[in-house]
């Protein structure tokens, strides 16, 4: 079967390395597949989980705050500002964040801290829709 190299890299560490048999990712116009030998492409990723299909047909899952994916025939590098493994994605810690954005939104004291606060809470919306989504397909 033929596979291609996958990188997914964070501001602060190289999160997974390895081979895959295709690679989901939610692209700004939608989710993209990407398999072997697919188009080179540079695009940008929009919040949501990355998903690594390997050779033995596990999956690998990963949330991702947004990025960009490059894409070569043999490799598929993903960049994102933060990138954690689906089994370190902490549902109740999210849920606490989610509560401290909105308060934060309603408490606005500052044009900053609103919008500061808004992109917090879309950052965290996409988290616990790839929480619940990741739930669903291990199922």
């Amino acid at each position: 079967m033929a596979t291609i190299q996958v990188e997914i890299v964070s501001a602060e560490e190289q999160i997974w390395s390895g081979q895959g048999t295709m690679v989901l990712a939610p692209g700004a116009m939608g989710e993209l597949g990407i398999a072997p030998g697919h188009t080179p492409l540079i695009t940008e990723l929009s919040p949501g989980d990355i998903r690594v299909q390997t050779e033995s047909g596990e999956e690998e899952f990963f949330f991702i705050s947004g990025g960009i994916l490059e894409v070569q025939p043999d490799m598929v590098t993903v960049l994102s500002d933060t990138a954690i493994r689906a089994d370190d994605l902490d549902e109740a810690k999210a849920l606490e964040a989610m509560q401290r954005a909105e308060e934060a939104v309603r408490d606005q004291n500052s044009e900053m801290d609103y919008a500061r606060a808004k992109a917090e809470l879309a950052q965290i919306a996409a988290q616990l829709r790839s929480i619940e989504k990741i739930k669903q397909l291990r199922k």
